[in-house]
């Protein structure tokens, strides 16, 4: 890989323009994944925000399921954000039934635990590793994170209101998560924390 690793975000649905700019903003070449094939052409994957049983279903429609957990368990860097992180959870709470994720991450995390859209809001949170003042983050039906297994790095709670202390922002080796949405703000430091991950990896 070169300097500029190449970074597919999973376009089955959600918000993939915000993230493919936001990519390309931190110093990716980043392109939509739809197909197998174009997976085996990226570095690393973002699993961004939208419906994650909406997601889990198009992700078997479009044969993408396999593909994703090889990549995952081969080692290549994975960023899930609020449905993605769903998606990247062991164990989800208050989901559907006949949904299914990739599993990568060793963790719990409750689906639209922070209420319904009405109940979305902005928070100030602190993202280890990020320097620079705490993330201004926006959370949209968001999920938080209940339990970490022993493997599992939280880097991020939300630091005030009725939801402080919530983990929202973890990482397991390759795979990174946010509850939150940072392609919707302006502030690249996230997605350029993934970009550094990729070309590490």
């Amino acid at each position: 890989m070169g300097e500029t690793p190449i970074i597919g975000v999973l376009a089955l649905q959600g918000d993939v323009r915000e993230h493919v700019a936001a990519l390309a903003g931190a110093g990716a070449e980043a392109r939509p994944v739809r197909r197998p094939a174009e997976l085996d052409a990226v570095d690393g994957l973002v699993i961004p925000g939208g419906e994650s049983t909406t997601i889990s279903k198009l992700a078997d429609i479009f044969e993408m399921r396999e593909p994703i957990d090889k990549r995952i368990a081969g080692g290549m860097p994975v960023y899930g954000s609020c449905a993605g992180m769903i998606m990247l959870a062991t164990e989800v709470l208050d989901g559907r039934p006949d949904q299914r994720g990739f599993a990568g991450i060793e963790m719990t995390v409750r689906r639209n635990a922070f209420g319904r859209q009405v109940d979305s809001f902005e928070a100030p949170v602190e993202i280890a590793g990020v320097e620079g003042e705490p993330f201004h983050a926006v959370f949209i039906r968001a999920p938080w994170v209940e339990r970490v297994g022993d493997g599992v790095e939280v880097l991020g709670r939300v630091s005030e209101g009725p939801a402080a202390e919530r983990i929202v922002a973890v990482r397991q080796g390759n795979l990174l998560a946010t509850s939150f949405h940072p392609e919707l703000t302006g502030d690249l430091r996230l997605h350029r924390y993934f970009v550094d991950l990729v070309r590490a990896a």
